[in-house]
């Protein structure tokens, strides 16, 4: 173990986590392959060792902090990227069922390139636009949890991940600066959407003091059939 991973174990473990050896080498592994594919393809502007550890997956395990993920079965990351939260809390967390949903088939390429190197199971990566996918009954209302991290304005992300949510589900948008005004500007989507804040998380990540700030909604029904709009409308046209 080198001193960025011993710094990753030591800050996880102030958190109540620990890592054993077999998932530091699943990092390891992330890590090498993210950055041989970001010389073919833009997966982040992020490639120093230790920020990838701090700023990708340190904070993507974040969520998992003030969210009990062992009571969590489903979840769905949506607009993942590279793979951020979803593919870090699987590593951690190896009995969550996954879904990824992005709409760049290079990224769902090298997410399941990814996954077969790291050997993950019970991940699925799926190519197509969020709100094609929320159409399909196999992830309408489905998931435990449903993730989004720095995708779009809320009330755009509220459209795109809400109808994944099952009953009594959450989603958790993680974003970086204050949401203050997103979430004033998301009321309405909020309640179209059948959902109710719960609570808003404030944190700074230990590299920079970067602030970070998650937002929990409860799924309080099933989504209404008229949502989400067609492929490209709740971006044109948020819900206001």
């Amino acid at each position: 173990m080198d001193a960025i991973e011993e710094l990753f174990c030591k800050l996880l473990q102030a958190q109540g986590i620990s890592l054993n050896e077999n998932q530091l080498k699943l990092f390891s592994i992330y890590y090498e392959q993210l950055i041989a594919w970001n010389e073919k393809m833009n997966l982040t502007g992020i490639t120093e060792r230790e920020q990838v550890y701090l700023k990708h997956f340190y904070d993507s395990v974040s969520l998992s902090f003030y969210v009990p993920m062992q009571e969590v079965q489903s979840l769905a990351d949506i607009g993942s990227g590279a793979g951020f939260p979803s593919i870090p809390l699987k590593i951690i967390y190896p009995h969550l069922q996954v879904t990824i949903v992005d709409s760049l088939n290079k990224r769902i390429q090298f997410l399941q390139y990814l996954v077969n190197e790291l050997n993950l199971l019970n991940v699925n990566c799926i190519h197509g636009r969020a709100e094609d996918a929320a159409r399909n009954s196999l992830f309408r209302d489905q998931f435990d949890l449903v993730t989004a991290r720095a995708v779009a304005r809320l009330n755009v992300l509220n459209e795109f991940c809400l109808p994944f949510v099952k009953k009594d589900g959450q989603f958790v948008s993680m974003k970086g600066s204050d949401p203050a005004v997103e979430l004033s500007e998301a009321k309405f989507s909020m309640k179209e959407l059948r959902a109710e804040l719960k609570d808003v998380f404030s944190f700074v990540l230990p590299s920079d003091e970067a602030k970070r700030h998650l937002i929990v909604l409860n799924k309080l029904s099933k989504t209404p059939e008229k949502y989400p709009r067609k492929a490209g409308t709740p971006l044109k046209s948020p819900l206001i």
